[in-house]
């Protein structure tokens, strides 16, 4: 099973095309860059579950009763008596999205006390985000879980989802947490401008010990690099709608691919296998914003028509 631990939460999606102080309607969905990764997860057929913290609030049962009705594990979330749920209002202008979050939230107070380390256990793969990293105390819960994951031989994967409102004014210890994740992590996925950024900011990747980083640069694909290979992989074009969760959709992919491979703990690709993951995100990323919503990867038997991935769709519909 594949856990990841981060936010879940509600995301508030404008309805208009417009600056989001003029905005007068909003669609409610679930959201959280982590939760979204594991129902993308198993919407492809590859168990999953969530370490996380909710609010004791309505908004908080609506998402663990999305989360179960997914097929997500939701044994390891956790409630919390003091913050409500998290929001986020979500302003989509010309189909690109940008993101108004909220400190004081439950999921920045998960302490490392309140998880279950009994899931480590039964994990094939432990993810975590950089969201998370922004507050503590579940900055330290994060990089904790991690490190005790690794000291397991657990494979470790890492989104670097930089929201620079969370981090006004705290550059240094942005790149701090970055480098501390990246030191945890078997695989990387980041957009191209965080990468950019990092590399701005004295972050080079190839100073970590990092087995696959995957770089997505929305219409022109995305690129991966895995022991001295790397690959360009063009993207799937698409009549884009909503691109919220787009990454996660491609992060649920690309672990989904690994897993149906068996290569979730000996990472070890061919140019070839290399490719053929990175076609398989791509085309779920795509497919993912022609509908509203983060909770957008289809389900893996719709796949089944695109012959270019048919290896991974087959094995993942034989999975169990």
């Amino acid at each position: 099973m594949i856990f990841a631990v981060g936010e879940v939460l509600i995301d508030f999606i404008a309805v208009e095309d417009v600056d989001l102080r003029d905005v007068k309607t909003f669609e409610k969905h679930p959201g959280g860059a982590p939760a979204n990764m594991v129902v993308g997860l198993r919407r492809l057929n590859v168990p999953s579950g969530l370490i996380s913290k909710i609010g004791r609030d309505d908004f908080g049962e609506f998402l663990v009763g999305k989360l179960r009705e997914e097929g997500v594990d939701t044994r390891y979330i956790v409630y919390d008596d003091e913050r409500n749920t998290g929001v986020v209002f979500v302003q989509l202008k010309q189909a690109e999205p940008s993101f108004l979050l909220y400190d004081q939230v439950a999921y920045f107070n998960l302490r490392i006390d309140e998880v279950d380390k009994s899931f480590l256990d039964e994990a094939d793969l432990l993810h975590f985000g950089g969201v998370l990293l922004a507050r503590e105390p579940s900055r330290s819960t994060s990089l904790e879980l991690a490190r005790m994951g690794r000291s397991r031989r657990l494979p470790i994967s890492f989104d670097a989802n930089i929201r620079p409102n969370l981090w006004r004014g705290r550059l240094d210890e942005l790149i701090r947490c970055m480098e501390d994740a990246f030191g945890c992590a078997d695989i990387v996925k980041l957009g191209n401008g965080e990468k950019k950024f990092l590399e701005k900011n004295g972050v080079d990747l190839e100073d970590f010990d990092i087995k696959l980083i995957a770089v997505t640069k929305g219409r022109e694909g995305s690129e991966l690099a895995h022991s001295g290979i790397s690959v360009s992989v063009s993207a799937y074009r698409v009549e884009a709608i909503d691109p919220t969760g787009a990454g996660d959709a491609y992060m649920a992919a690309l672990l989904a691919s690994l897993y149906s491979m068996n290569k979730l703990k000996d990472l070890t690709l061919d140019e070839q296998e290399l490719r053929l993951a990175g076609r398989f995100a791509n085309i779920v990323a795509a497919l993912s914003t022609t509908r509203r919503g983060a909770w957008s990867v289809p389900e893996v038997r719709s796949l089944a028509r695109i012959e270019e991935v048919k290896p991974i769709v087959k094995k993942l519909i034989a999975s169990r």
